[in-house]
């Protein structure tokens, strides 16, 4: 079903030319990804809970990716109607209080609203990296570039009457997840609504269940898409193969050296290697960081050694988006390591998942592994998803003058095991 209520072309067909129904674990992820789009382009999204159902669904926790469509549900437990405080306007801001059973509420990451209210709040949350406070903003807040000021710190500038803090819908915690799903500063406009108001709407539905398990239902279905022969000026017997989740998004690499599927099924373990994406760092040589080192050294490391994966995982800035990352590097200019930085945008200090590369490993029949790396949760994460880990290789390039307090960042408050 289309936004305006019209059947798509290539499914007015779909009994006569046998098209089968899509899976759950497809609806799901279609669900999601779309709500994702809504909420990049500031579009409202009902975020629901257990026993809400829309159009052609009414699983428990979830239902079809169409639009909204439930009947009455008490404010408290209901359906929440939520906005990215970045990307909204007037117009989606409209919607929400035309639908909206009470007064909306800004949501924000803990550390995000001690900012915020210029105090501490929900320390221990903080701490775990989790949590969500719900604010009761004046009237004044209400406005797109007020939003936008409260949710990005690199935008410092706060209106001088604070919110109230009030209890944080049952929802909430999904909305967040949403936000940084579609790469957006964890900052959300929310209101309880009846679904039936976001109907009228148009208003695309999307379960809580579903945005939740999301991370994980879409590394699972991980699938090679594509793969060609690209020698490299480090290894020329080097191949690219493409893999893509269910839900038509982003695409993750490997990087093959030489044949590392034949030592594997060999019983041998390949080198293989982690790597996050850096724009600025992998293809700019950005100094702030050592990514371009690592990236380029662990492939002619591989060349040298006869064989190696390099897995090129769409994570940028340690899952937070580049557009956040720059926002990071901006808090960092002020004073903040690459840690805090990413707790002030409200991001965990480490937003990846080491499913994505295991599923990567698997598809390439390669399940037992030498990891380069300096990083001991690269190691436990992939080794929790079921890579046996035979041992580490150390992967560690000298500072250059500029990303020294990084490296340090790196090794004090992350773990790493660095010289």
């Amino acid at each position: 079903m289309s936004s305006t209520g019209t059947v798509a072309p290539d499914l007015r067909h779909e009994a006569e030319i046998g098209v089968a129904v899509p899976d759950a674990l497809a609806l799901s992820l279609r669900a999601v990804h779309r709500a994702a789009s809504e909420l990049r382009r500031g579009t409202p999204v009902l975020i629901m809970g257990p026993g809400g159902s829309g159009p052609g669904g009414n699983r428990p926790g979830g239902n079809s990716p169409d639009r909204a469509g439930a009947g009455p549900e008490d404010a408290a437990g209901g359906p929440l109607l939520v906005a990215a405080a970045e990307t909204v306007g007037a117009r989606g801001l409209a919607e929400i209080a035309a639908a909206a059973l009470q007064p909306p509420l800004l949501l924000l990451a803990p550390v995000r609203a001690a900012a915020v209210l210029h105090r501490p709040v929900a320390a221990a949350a903080v701490q775990r990296e989790e949590g969500v406070v719900a604010l009761r903003p004046p009237a004044a807040l209400l406005a797109p570039e007020a939003l936008r000021r409260l949710a990005d710190p690199v935008a410092e500038r706060l209106l001088p009457e604070l919110p109230e803090l009030l209890p944080a819908p049952p929802l909430a915690p999904a909305a967040l997840a949403l936000a940084k799903l579609s790469r957006l500063l964890p900052a959300l406009v929310a209101a309880p609504v009846q679904a039936e108001a976001a109907a009228r709407l148009g208003l695309l539905a999307v379960p809580a269940a579903d945005v939740l398990a999301y991370p994980a239902s879409a590394a699972a279905s991980l699938t090679r898409v594509a793969e060609a022969r690209v020698p490299l000026g480090d290894a020329r017997d080097a191949r690219i193969v493409a893999f893509r989740a269910a839900d038509g998004g982003i695409e993750h690499l490997a990087i093959l050296v030489g044949e590392p599927e034949k030592l594997a099924a060999a019983g041998g373990a390949p080198l293989v290697r982690a790597h996050s994406e850096c724009f600025t760092g992998d293809l700019l040589g950005s100094l702030r960081c050592d990514c371009g080192p690592q990236l380029r050294g662990a492939i002619h490391r591989m060349a040298q050694e006869g064989s190696g994966v390099l897995l090129y995982l769409a994570q940028e800035g340690r899952g937070i988006g580049l557009v956040n990352k720059l926002r990071a590097y901006t808090l960092q200019d002020g004073g903040l390591d690459t840690l805090d930085a990413n707790r002030a945008l409200g991001y965990g200090a480490d937003e990846r998942g080491f499913l994505v590369a295991a599923t990567m490993l698997e598809q390439l029949g390669i399940r037992r592994v030498r990891l380069l790396t300096n990083n001991p949760d690269k190691m436990a994460g992939l080794a929790a998803c079921g890579i046996t880990v035979e041992g580490r290789e150390a992967h560690q390039f000298a500072a250059n003058g500029v990303n020294n307090g990084y490296l340090a960042t790196k090794a004090a408050r992350f773990g790493h095991l660095l010289g």
